[in-house]
């Protein structure tokens, strides 16, 4: 029965002749193809307010500001590309980490900000770190995140803590990032490079798994083009020389850091310390040395030594890190294979060439210009492919 004052309207159907024009001038292919898209794009619009909403939480800066305590000293986790990182703690009880985005000191503005919070939310993998929520409150840019209880890498290994971590540790670290930057590379929706590689932006949870931070110098790439990036925004020391040099910035530049950072983690030292000999200040440099004389090993923390491990997985990480290191970029391996050389699953056969590295020498004696240095790092030739260059090898 119909509710009173409610007005029916019952249309008559087609007739023949309607139906016969309808057919002559619509095809039934077109209406496959109008019925797909209607669908897309209610699945898209369910997946966007079911989705991404659920995933993340707005604060406002009141919040933030109490869960931190003012933002106070003794809450500072660390100084990133961002700005400032505190440990919070929520009205619920959670630990959080509160990144608070230095607006007035920094390139990096609130472009960048609702670029990093537009990345983190639309890629889920359990080896990157997981934005818990943001706030954008009037001038207020602040990124929130969970909490990791070993905090970052470069505490552990720049002794910063008493924390030693065993070889079977620090193998599952370097398999963990190896395997969170291949999603990034290769797995994702999204192709991601992060441009800034490096132990302080390694956290670590409660078990010591990895989870790769800070995307707040990642960039988005079209499947399948290489880009020439302005703006030079990573870390010296784990910089391929392509993207430091000439600016050049693709996948195969987080590949190189990566290799910096896994001989980092056997030796338990930075990439570059002047306090120690000139020929041992550079580590990737002092590393290639060893390898030369067959001492290689030498190369692995004394503590580790005297815990024990297992020779031939240290000796393959190192030769992988090695990989990572070329000189051009099409000489290093993709993520995917470095994850299969590090489990084994494919046998190595390439061997690795001498990575460049600059005369330290006449570096101190001479004030060297970029174009100086743009000569020990020649570009490639333009017919160079990296087809061609694997066939040279």
């Amino acid at each position: 029965m119909m509710a009173r004052g409610a007005l029916e309207v019952i249309s008559p159907p087609p007739t023949e002749l309607q139906m016969q024009m309808f057919w002559k001038f619509v095809k039934p292919s077109d209406i496959v193809k109008f019925l797909l898209r209607r669908t897309k794009r209610q699945k898209a619009s369910a997946d966007f307010w079911s989705g991404s909403l659920r995933t993340i939480s707005y604060f406002d800066f009141h919040t933030l500001k109490k869960a931190t305590k003012n933002f106070h000293p003794g809450n500072l986790l660390g100084i990133g590309g961002f700005g400032p990182v505190y440990r919070g703690k929520l009205a619920d009880g959670r630990m959080v980490a509160v990144k608070k985005l230095s607006l007035e000191k920094s390139q990096q503005g609130e472009s960048e900000f609702l670029s990093e919070v537009r990345m983190i939310t639309s890629i889920q993998h359990k080896n990157l770190v997981r934005l818990l929520g943001c706030c954008s409150d009037g001038p207020q840019r602040l990124l929130v995140y969970e909490y990791m209880k070993n905090r970052s890498l470069d505490l552990i290994l720049y002794g910063k803590t008493d924390q030693f971590l065993d070889w079977k540790t620090r193998f599952q670290i370097i398999l963990g990032i190896a395997r969170g930057l291949q999603y990034l590379h290769e797995d994702s929706h999204l192709r991601i490079v992060h441009r800034d590689i490096k132990a302080s932006n390694i956290l670590l949870d409660d078990k010591f798994q990895p989870r790769i931070g800070d995307f707040g110098l990642a960039r988005f790439f079209p499947e399948d083009q290489a880009y020439l990036s302005t703006t030079f925004a990573g870390t010296l020391g784990y910089t391929a020389p392509e993207y430091a040099i000439r600016g050049e910035l693709s996948e195969k530049a987080d590949i190189y850091s990566f290799g910096v950072l896994v001989l980092e983690i056997i030796s338990c030292r930075k990439n570059t310390d002047l306090t120690l000999p000139s020929d041992m200040q550079y580590l990737p440099e002092y590393a290639w040395k060893l390898y030369e004389r067959s001492n290689v090993i030498d190369l692995v923390d004394p503590r580790m030594r005297e815990h024990g491990f297992v020779e031939r997985d240290v000796l393959q990480a190192i030769q992988v890190a090695f990989l990572c290191l070329q000189p051009h970029a099409n000489l290093r391996p993709p993520m995917s294979e470095i994850v299969a050389m590090l489990t084994y699953k494919v046998e190595m056969v390439r061997t690795p060439v001498k990575p460049t590295f600059l005369d330290r020498r006449s570096r101190k004696e001479n004030n060297l210009s970029w174009d100086t240095i743009s000569e020990v790092f020649p570009s490639p030739l333009p017919s160079e492919s990296p087809s061609l260059s694997r066939q040279k090898k």
